[in-house]
């Protein structure tokens, strides 16, 4: 049975470095011996490095690697066809700079990415759904051997349309998410528009509490909107159903509701058990795109 390593990408740390790995068809480490890291006898550094050198040396040709990315999110299954991980065999993705002399991310893994499994778009990757997360000793090093997945399962929860998110899809900030709703409600639902009483519109609720956006629907009904970044919990079902309550007691409307998030279609069932409750609250997810077009000079 083929190993399934997990190796965590430094998006953080290294912007693009998922990207990089990518189109070179490789993972890669640093810890580079020039640094005095050696890959084999003694060596610097403490249980990081010796953690993820002897997983390293451990992997074999034909082996399974899925990618690791920040918020228990992965981004592709590759099966490794070679290794460049000697510390004669340094080969930086990231190139040499200040503070980096001699680049980083240089020990390397190739693979060669299983592109039947997950999103066909470039820029999209998988959110493991809640329960099917990565256990807390695979997700702490950089380098683990999985074990709590089988290659099947993963290729499962990698192949579900409805685990898949941006990579990049978030707003900086929930007000520009909640502009844009209020701006083109229509993009939310067919038929949305502005609540057309201002002082409705921008009600501040007697309990200090103040909702994202209020639009009414073709029925005539008010829609409630509530904008989140990350993905949706039962906090936020919660509090989009406080406002519904408070504009029920305060204005005598009944409204419904709307939960945008920015996490995967696939709702954790308490999640969804929270938002069956009445009233009800509809959750949606947003994907967001920006598309770039050359001006005429």
């Amino acid at each position: 049975m083929n190993t399934v390593w997990k190796i965590a990408c430094q998006e953080n740390v290294y912007p693009g470095m998922w990207q990089r790995w990518f189109l070179n068809q490789c993972v890669a480490v640093g810890w580079a011996s020039q640094w005095g890291f050696n890959l084999n006898g003694r060596t610097e550094g403490g249980r990081g490095w010796n953690t993820a050198r002897k997983a390293i040396k451990s992997m074999e040709v034909g082996d399974f690697i899925v990618v690791a990315l920040h918020g228990h999110r992965v981004g592709r299954l590759g099966e490794i066809t070679g290794k460049a991980i000697g510390d004669d065999q340094w080969q930086p993705l990231v190139p040499p700079g200040p503070e980096l002399p001699d680049g980083e991310m240089g020990r390397r893994i190739f693979v060669r990415w299983d592109l039947t499994v997950g999103p066909d778009d470039f820029d999209l990757v998988v959110q493991l759904p809640t329960g099917y997360t990565f256990t807390r000793g695979e997700l702490r090093p950089t380098v683990s051997c999985i074990h709590s997945h089988t290659l099947q399962e993963i290729r499962a929860l990698m192949n579900d349309p409805q685990n898949w998110v941006g990579l990049l899809g978030k707003f900086g900030y929930e007000k520009a998410l909640s502009d844009y709703v209020a701006s083109y409600p229509q993009r939310l639902e067919d038929g949305l528009l502005p609540h057309p009483n201002k002082r409705v519109r921008e009600l501040a609720f007697g309990d200090k509490s103040r909702l994202d956006v209020l639009l009414i629907d073709k029925a005539g009904r008010p829609v409630i909107v509530e904008c989140k970044q990350h993905a949706a919990s039962t906090g936020d079902v919660r509090q989009l159903r406080h406002y519904i309550d408070r504009l029920k007691k305060e204005t005598g409307q009944t409204a419904r509701g709307i939960l945008v998030h920015g996490g995967a279609q696939k709702l954790p069932h308490d999640v969804i058990d929270e938002a069956r409750r009445q009233p009800v609250v509809e959750v949606v997810s947003y994907r967001l795109r920006v598309d770039f077009q050359p001006c005429a000079t």
